[in-house]
């Protein structure tokens, strides 16, 4: 599959794989963002992209930016039919001053096929063993 992408900003960097046969894409900083403590902030990539329909662009923490750093992925899913900057919103869970510096990988994208659905409302579900059981349905608790 190829992923057509728009760069929309001088400096953005195309996503890139790590690794050959990596399911997630880095994106990339277009610019320097400060993090304060227990805040979010948005993060731009400067690029737009376009999804096939029937799937959906999922975005996902980078593991060494959450262990190391702290900041958490807020949302993140990208239709096939948006078409505008693809902009990370992060959180920070630390303590301390974060900054994400210009051309740093910010987060990942993964992309994945999925079914869409017609809603029906109905009068009664199927039954199943755990039924209605919610955290600690299945006796750990």
């Amino acid at each position: 599959m190829n992923l057509k992408v728009k760069k929309l900003h001088k400096d953005a960097k195309l996503p890139t794989h790590g690794h050959p046969g990596d399911a997630g894409m880095d994106f990339y900083c277009v610019e320097d963002v400060i993090f304060p403590p227990g805040k979010q902030e948005r993060v731009h990539t400067g690029l737009s992209i376009e999804i096939p329909e029937g799937y959906v662009g999922l975005i996902w923490d980078k593991s060494s930016i959450s262990f190391n750093l702290g900041l958490k992925v807020m949302g993140g899913v990208i239709d096939a039919s948006y078409r505008g900057e693809i902009v990370m919103n992060l959180l920070n869970v630390s303590d301390k001053e974060v900054l994400i510096a210009k051309d740093q990988k910010v987060a990942q994208m993964l992309i994945q096929k999925f079914e869409h659905c017609d809603i029906v409302e109905v009068e009664e579900l199927s039954e199943t063993v755990r039924g209605h059981g919610r955290e600690g349905s299945t006796g750990h608790k």
